[in-house]
């Protein structure tokens, strides 16, 4: 049994409303059966999951209007899978990842609320073996370059499940690491740009972060 709380808010994007349940704060905390203890899950990053933070809001505002028709879009890091849930209802062929084991209950309940199909999701983390994913065409990400050594794994994790021509779309709120990440990208075959986003007013304050994107041709 779950010893968390949770809160539900309705999101707009545009004439579309989007129902999230998140984690109440970054207090909360549950991992009676120690599952993630054993992933190295610590108590005091549990609960950074559940969180509806700003990077999330921009990215899934940016892919309320992305060109995505006929593509196959991975989600990296989904969290509460905001993102993930804004292209589902618009029919695209979105599949969510996370490391987090609450992460796809998370994303079932959201779902639900939503009146949606299920989204496929794996639960996965960007240092273990190749999974049976397959390839896609757009690879999308908020926020998921928080410590030193991921520029380094993120970019295989993207290598191993992106098509030869893909588009790599990452939001990132200005940690240090994107340098490196774009140098590994470029190593990769990529070319990128950067722009901080426009019409921000779904956010509490200025957003200083950008928009980092990605594309191999």
């Amino acid at each position: 049994m779950s010893n968390y709380r949770v809160r539900y808010q309705t999101i707009e994007f545009g004439d579309t409303d989007i129902h999230v349940r998140s984690l109440r704060d970054n207090q909360e905390f549950s991992d009676d059966f120690g599952i993630a203890e054993k992933l190295g899950i610590s108590s005091s990053t549990w609960s950074l999951f559940g969180i509806l933070w700003d990077s999330g809001l921009v990215l899934a505002h940016h892919m309320h209007t992305a060109s995505t028709e006929g593509k196959r879009i991975l989600e990296l890091g989904c969290g509460i899978g905001l993102a993930s849930l804004v292209l589902n209802r618009r029919n695209q062929d979105i599949t969510a990842t996370d490391y987090h084991p609450e992460a796809h209950a998370f994303l079932n309940k959201n779902t639900a609320l939503n009146s949606d199909a299920e989204i496929p999701f794996l639960r996965t983390g960007w240092a273990d073996e190749k999974t049976e994913l397959g390839l896609f065409d757009i690879i999308i990400g908020s926020d998921i370059l928080y410590d030193n050594y991921h520029a380094e794994l993120v970019s295989e994790f993207i290598e191993q499940h992106a098509k030869p021509h893909c588009q790599v779309i990452i939001v990132d709120p200005g940690r240090k690491q994107t340098g490196r990440f774009s140098k590994e990208m470029v190593k990769r075959g990529y070319t990128f740009e950067s722009h901080k986003p426009e019409n921000c007013e779904y956010i509490n304050g200025d957003y200083k972060g950008k928009i980092w994107s990605f594309t191999r041709v």
